[in-house]
This record gives structure tokens, C-alpha cells and sequence, in this order.
């Protein structure tokens, strides 16, 4: 029987997950699982990279007391938890130094991952330099130009970026790109995948590496407030930062736990939104059986978010079983709401939020004022938002 927290023998958390292949990439899957199984119980493997997520990444992150959108608000506190602050600004490095790590101890020699936002293909990038591996970024092209700060410093520092002009040139097609290399190339090379989703046992693996979020909110808002957070809000595209966060909470069940997908510019047509959870269906993509925003044939719809790591037509599979028993609430952000949340939070407490996490703070900002004071909101801040600046002002008209 699967639990809240753990996939069955299969892969599957409830009816989601498995590994649906082709056969071409049945051997190297089962490379990285038979590698994943030995080296989550290796305490050596443990040791170096909680060295690195502390000596290197600078955890743990804080849990920080956003006084001035509290007191802007009204009503219950709100707690960011800040892996903006870690080093290369967001949360992706949690991950990939644990794939990169993997990767070394399978002796290959070169990385090959997607990116939306480009802050997977930044820590990827990092994460491959410090252990003198290659590395290769598949992205959009749509992406490549939103986001040019992050394709800057992949290039600095020495991935190759490969831009993606098929399907909508966003990260459903990057994913397929990627995928599409490292099949014919997995002998001396590892998918990184950038979220919890994909084939068994990345949902798995990925999470495992990101539930350091969890478990370090959850000590730091007891230590804090004395007592668990009344709810956690994150935003959810694959859901890597979510279920990052969510885990350590799973099993209380007076904690309420919400994630926040794109509404986009609004839920009427598709191509619109990449609201998975409000309008999907159960489908297969990218090696996994989940929620899917696809057409009658089961072909993937084209999305649209503001915040490009977002935009993407699945979601993890652990996150499907969780709405489907009802533990997490998924709710919706367009983008209007998101560029004012975004606005909000520089405004009030002097930080610039990741247009992804701003999806999280909107949730956070219509909560708020209808609780008290004695209640206590945590908002995981997945990322910073340096890498948006130049779309946020066009977006805004400003010079």
C-alpha cells in the first residue's frame, strides 16, 4: 500500500508514477535506479553531500519573519523559507549536487538536463563545474530569451546550451530533447532531471534530495513559534520545491498544505494556463503516469505561465496522489495576481521573489487576513527573482 511519502515497489504513489518507456530507454533508467538504491543507504554518500550543502550551498536557509507583508496584511504571521539565499538562488542546487554526486559515483563524465527559468540548468551547471564534470542544458527557446541572465551564466560557467525550437519551445519540449540525447549517449553520461517527475526513480530521488527544505522548516518554526504552521503554501510546476517542503508535514494532519499551479492568463482555453491539477487528467508524459493537461488523444496541451519554470503540462506524480487523497489542496494563481504579489513583497520586506515563487505569496496574501494572529503561514521563496528582472520591467513599462 503506497503511504503519503514513500512510491510502492513500482514506482507508483497510488495510481501515479511507474515507468512507462520505450525500450531504448529501459537499460539506462534501470542504470540510475539500481545506482539510486545503493547509494541513499551509503552513509559515505550521505556524509559528502550534506558537507556540500553546508560548506558549499550555505544551509541551512532561514526561516525568516516577513514583518512588513505581515503587518501589511493583517492577520496570521507570515514565514518565508529562504532558499532564494542559497548559492546560486534558488532551490534547484539542493538536487542537483545530489545527481551530480550520483553521476560521479557511476563514473560517467557528462550531465545532460532541461530547463524552464533556468535555475535547474544553473545549478546543474555549478554543480558540474565544482566536481569537474561536463554538462548540457536543453531550453526553449521562448525560455533562452525571457530568461538570458541564467543562459548567461551556464555559459560561464561551461555548460553548453542548447536552444529548443520544436513544439512550443518551452519545457515540455526541452524535457523531450533532452530525453532524446540521452538515449542514444548514456554510456558515460546522467539525466538530471530538474524535477520530481519522469520515470521512477527520479520523483523519488529528487524529492529525497529536496525534503532538506522540510526537514529544516519544521525544526526552525517550532523553534520559532513553539508549534507546527497552521498551513504551507508553494508554487507547483513539476513540484520539486513543493514536495521539498511538504514532506516533513505529510503525516500532521493539522497542518494544511496547499500548492499553488499557473492560472495563467485565465482557465477558459488551453494554451492559456498550466493549471494540471484544476483541469488535467490522468495521462502519460515524459516516462510517467500522472495528471496531464492533454487533448482527447492524450497528446500534451500547449501551456503558458509567466514564470517559465512553471509552464509545464505535467506534474509530479507524488503530487497527483496527494490531491487525489485529499492531503494537499492545489489552488491557482494568474499572472496578473503573481506580477502584483511580486511587487508586494519587494515593497514591503526588501526582497525580490522568483516570479515562480510569487505564485506561492499570492496564495499566502488571500489567506492571511482571514486568520489571526496566533496563526502562522510558512511560503517556501524557491528562488530569487534576478533572473526576471528584465521581463518583469518590459512587462511593466518600466525604463
Amino acid at each position: 500500500m503506497t503511504s503519503l511519502t514513500t512510491a510502492d515497489e513500482s514506482g507508483f504513489f497510488g495510481s501515479y508514477g511507474g515507468r512507462f518507456l520505450p525500450p531504448h530507454l529501459e537499460a539506462p533508467i534501470a542504470e540510475v535506479a539500481a545506482a539510486y538504491a545503493q547509494a541513499k543507504d551509503d552513509p559515505a554518500f550521505h556524509a559528502e553531500y550534506e558537507a556540500l550543502l553546508a560548506d558549499f550551498v550555505g544551509r541551512p536557509s532561514p526561516l525568516f519573519l516577513a514583518r512588513g507583508l505581515t503587518a501589511r496584511l493583517g492577520g496570521a504571521k507570515i514565514y518565508l523559507k529562504r532558499e532564494d539565499l542559497n548559492h546560486t538562488g534558488a532551490h534547484k542546487i539542493n538536487h542537483t549536487l545530489g545527481e551530480a554526486l550520483l553521476a560521479k559515483r557511476m563514473g560517467k563524465r557528462k550531465l545532460i538536463a532541461e530547463t524552464g527559468a533556468g535555475q535547474h540548468g544553473v545549478a546543474l551547471a555549478t554543480a558540474a563545474a565544482l566536481l569537474g564534470l561536463e554538462c548540457e542544458i536543453h531550453m526553449g527557446a521562448i525560455d533562452i530569451a525571457k530568461q538570458h541572465p541564467n543562459v548567461v551564466r551556464m555559459r560561464l560557467l561551461g555548460a553548453t546550451v542548447v536552444p529548443v525550437e520544436s513544439g512550443g519551445r518551452c519545457l515540455k519540449d526541452a524535457v523531450d530533447s533532452a530525453f532524446g540525447v540521452w538515449a542514444n549517449d548514456f554510456a558515460d553520461t546522467m539525466f538530471a532531471i530538474g524535477s520530481v517527475v519522469g520515470p521512477d526513480p527520479f520523483p523519488s530521488m529528487v524529492r529525497d534530495f529536496q525534503a532538506i527544505v522540510g526537514r529544516e522548516a519544521r525544526a526552525q518554526v517550532l523553534e520559532k513559534e513553539g508549534r507546527l504552521p497552521t498551513a504551507l503554501i508553494a508554487s507547483v510546476g513539476g513540484g520539486s520545491n513543493a514536495i521539498g517542503l511538504f514532506s516533513a508535514f505529510l503525516d500532521d494532519a493539522d497542518v494544511a498544505i496547499y500548492g499553488v499551479e499557473p492560472a495563467g492568463r485565465g482557465l477558459e482555453q488551453p494554451g492559456d494556463h498550466a493549471a494540471t491539477m484544476t483541469l488535467g487528467s490522468t495521462g502519460v508524459i515524459h516516462g510517467m503516469q500522472t495528471r496531464l493537461l492533454q487533448d482527447e488523444a492524450g497528446e500534451p496541451w500547449p501551456v503558458h505561465s509567466i514564470a517559465s519554470g512553471l509552464d509545464y503540462p505535467g506534474v509530479g506524480p507524488q503530487h497527483a496522489h496527494l490531491r487525489d487523497v485529499g492531503r494537499v489542496e492545489y489552488v491557482t494563481a494568474t499572472d496578473e495576481e503573481t506580477l502584483e504579489a511580486f511587487q508586494l513583497l519587494c515593497a514591503t520586506d526588501g526582497i525580490i521573489p522568483a516570479i515562480e515563487s510569487s505564485h506561492a505569496l499570492v496564495h499566502a496574501i488571500r489567506m492571511a487576513p482571514e486568520l489571526g494572529p496566533e496563526d502562522v503561514l510558512v511560503v517556501n521563496l524557491s528562488g530569487r527573482g534576478d533572473k526576471d528582472l528584465d521581463f518583469v520591467a518590459e512587462r511593466l513599462g518600466m525604463d
